[in-house]
């Protein structure tokens, strides 16, 4: 009897050993998949990242957002130690190719190939009219479409934990809570007069508070219409995009709510 418990022991000892081993071997490969779709996106974005010369404002600064985003994927693929890390370095690299196409956009030209979406960007909505608010003695301006003064691209996601629309601004009024991590006290008013009544946003300034940028004051609006490819503008997309705090942009002049 005590040989054959002794057998159990070592029979189980021995299939725990295996069924570890064999997940190892999955959780190795599963990273390896994971960094190598990292890679090609980053090195798609690489390829692009440096051909362009900006012919006006809002190309260099969308150039210069992509190039922040093609150097924050570099270093985050470098230290993804699980495929949750190597996907973040994948949203960066593609963030930075919505970049890209925006300064294309910005400069009359082809805006290029499709562009898997990001995470929130079917959520965040897109501006889709041209708006002028005043907010804290300073005025700040919305718009589908890039101009000299609303050179600030955004393809649209979340910031600190908050939906922000794509589109182009005149000023990156989204920066603050990015460089904080947390919006400040007037963020809700802001995006209330900004966004209000506009069909690209379908949800209240509860919804952006909240972060869950879901339509519920307006069970019509329908978030997944929403498409890169589909926009005069080719800006937008599906996806809740969390910048995490490594989202940069080069766009400066404002202050914090």
């Amino acid at each position: 009897m005590l040989w054959w418990l002794i057998v159990i022991v070592i029979v189980c000892v021995g299939a725990l050993l295996y069924l570890r081993a064999e997940q190892n071997k999955r959780n190795a490969r599963e990273l390896e998949e994971a960094q190598a779709d990292a890679r090609a996106t980053i090195e798609r974005l690489g390829g692009q990242v440096y051909q362009l010369t900006p012919r006006n404002e809002a190309a260099r600064q969308a150039l210069a957002d992509a190039s922040e985003r093609y150097n924050a994927a570099g270093g985050q693929i470098d230290r993804a130690g699980s495929p949750a890390q190597a996907r973040l370095a994948k949203q960066s690299a593609l963030e930075g190719l919505y970049y890209i196409r925006a300064a294309r956009v910005a400069m009359d030209m082809d805006p290029g190939p499709p562009i898997s979406a990001i995470d929130g960007q079917d959520i965040a909505g897109a501006v889709d009219e041209k708006r002028t608010i005043a907010h804290n003695g300073r005025s700040i301006t919305a718009s589908p479409a890039p101009s000299a003064g609303t050179p600030n691209y955004f393809p649209g996601g979340r910031v600190a934990g908050r939906p922000v629309p794509a589109g182009w601004y005149s000023e990156p009024w989204w920066k603050p809570a990015l460089i904080a991590g947390a919006w400040g006290a007037g963020s809700a008013l802001l995006f209330t007069t900004l966004f209000a009544g506009m069909g690209g946003v379908g949800y209240d300034a509860q919804a952006f508070e909240n972060g869950t940028g879901e339509a519920a004051a307006d069970p019509g609006y329908d978030q997944g219409g929403f498409d890169p490819g589909d926009t005069g503008n080719d800006f937008g997309g599906s996806g809740g995009y969390d910048t995490g705090g490594g989202f940069e942009t080069g766009g400066g002049g404002f202050d914090a709510f």
